[in-house]
């Protein structure tokens, strides 16, 4: 109709107008036939007598994903009636996923973070798993506060893939020079050390070396990074199922990370780029928050790592990676149950666990031969071990994406300059006007 109108008014203009349609219609079309291919890979049968199943995950850094496929390798070499394929899914990952589960075409198996429980959920994209736990041997062999994480309105709706938290992770010679002999244990120790690491040789203005890096962006690992300093502080961003983010807590962990920044001891990493380790490999950082997946486990650096510094109590967040069973068929829900068993087995999380620096979610792997002496090796890691007991998770609700979405928004306007009271107001009332439509 807007073609025809818009010929019989500027002939000229016709052809290229209607070149102009053709060519966005092609477009739009060829985007939805991607994205329902992407959606379908693993999950057409084949018609040999093999349930093919598509897993989706997005696990980093490479050499980590590296691990995981060859133990997916691994299962489909057992398993000749069933054969996975593990598909990796790069940024933005939700809105692949929501396409794909509104589109009828999801994965079998989902590896994602477990905030987003909620809103699977809502979508009736998703299976609870308690029935099938129940019955299961290996049960007994995982910790139980990680079922608890997993569960929503009393039901389980995931597995653990692997569990960690977060630590500080600095480079010990740059300590030494700084002429740093205590390992900071609470927030004033850890900006005192920051502002002593922090070198600016010639005077510009513009240090070589950097106290501590910190993540700019409003994605969730500004969100998860902040979380710990959060908690320290006697903080929350829920209460009763709503948003609280106004909360003294919340405003002084946020105000934490401003002053670090005005101190000038702190360095913003790239936009939505605060995992990467570039600059703490290089020597441009001291102190960077981080977990033992970490690809600095596996550089050739001097590198150590000391628990969350304190502010009211010891605190740190759960790095807990899940595994969703999604909605699909019968058949193919409980030849995707086969290979969760496996996931969360001692075999599985032996191997991966010393191939990843995650901490091992079954007992039986973390106390192996092979895993204690993979530990001995690596004694940083009983710092991540220790700290289990003081870890504590994001909130497990429905809405936790518009939540951490506000929350993200508010940590980033504050690491750019406005107040930590102003942003997290800002954002509270943002959530306060979506929050019963979610």
């Amino acid at each position: 109709m807007k073609v025809t109108l818009f010929q019989s008014l500027i002939p000229n203009f016709s052809r290229q107008l209607t070149n102009y349609w053709r060519l966005s219609l092609m477009g739009i079309l060829l985007s939805i036939f991607l994205i329902f291919l992407y959606g379908c890979q693993g999950t057409v049968e084949k018609n040999d007598g093999v349930i093919h199943l598509s897993l989706w995950q997005s696990i980093n850094p490479p050499t980590n994903r590296d691990v995981f496929n060859k133990l997916v390798d691994k299962f489909n070499q057992t398993h000749t009636d069933i054969q996975v394929e593990s598909i990796f899914i790069g940024q933005p990952q939700l809105p692949k996923i929501l396409t794909a589960v509104v589109g009828n075409a999801p994965p079998d198996i989902l590896s994602f973070d477990p905030q987003l429980t909620g809103q699977f959920i809502e979508l009736g994209a998703i299976q609870p798993l308690e029935k099938w736990l129940d019955k299961s041997p290996l049960k007994s062999e995982i910790s139980p506060n990680l079922w608890e994480e997993l569960k929503l309105d009393g039901h389980l709706w995931s597995i653990p893939l692997y569990t960690s938290n977060l630590g500080i992770f600095y480079r010990p010679k740059l300590f030494q020079a700084a002429g740093i002999t205590q390992i900071p244990k609470t927030w004033e120790e850890l900006r005192k050390v920051a502002k002593k690491l922090t070198i600016d040789s010639n005077g510009d203005n513009r240090p070589e070396q950097y106290g501590m890096l910190l993540p700019l962006g409003k994605e969730e690992w500004t969100v998860f990074s902040w979380f710990p300093f959060l908690l320290s502080a006697g903080g929350e961003v829920v209460t009763n199922n709503r948003p609280n983010l106004t909360n003294a807590g919340a405003i002084a962990a946020l105000q934490f990370w401003q002053d670090l920044l005005k101190d000038g001891s702190a360095t913003l990493s790239s936009p939505e780029r605060g995992y990467e380790e570039d600059a703490f490999i290089a020597g441009r950082v001291a102190m960077q928050i981080t977990g033992p997946w970490t690809y600095i486990m596996k550089s050739n650096v001097d590198f150590d790592v000391f628990p969350i510094p304190t502010n009211m109590k010891p605190a740190t967040a759960t790095a807990t990676g899940n595994m969703y069973l999604m909605k699909t068929t019968p058949a193919r829900e409980l030849a995707a149950l086969k290979f969760l068993e496996y996931v969360l087995s001692e075999e599985f999380q032996k191997e991966w666990s010393i191939g990843t620096g995650f901490l091992p979610v079954n007992f039986k792997a973390t106390q192996s031969e092979a895993y204690q002496q993979f530990i001995n090796q690596k004694p940083l890691l009983k710092v991540f071990l220790e700290q289990i007991p003081v870890a504590g998770a994001r909130p497990i609700i429905a809405g936790y994406s518009r939540l951490s979405d506000s929350l993200g928004r508010a940590i980033e306007a504050t690491l750019l300059g406005e107040s930590s009271e102003k942003a997290l107001k800002t954002a509270q009332e943002r959530l306060e006007l979506i929050w019963d439509d979610k």
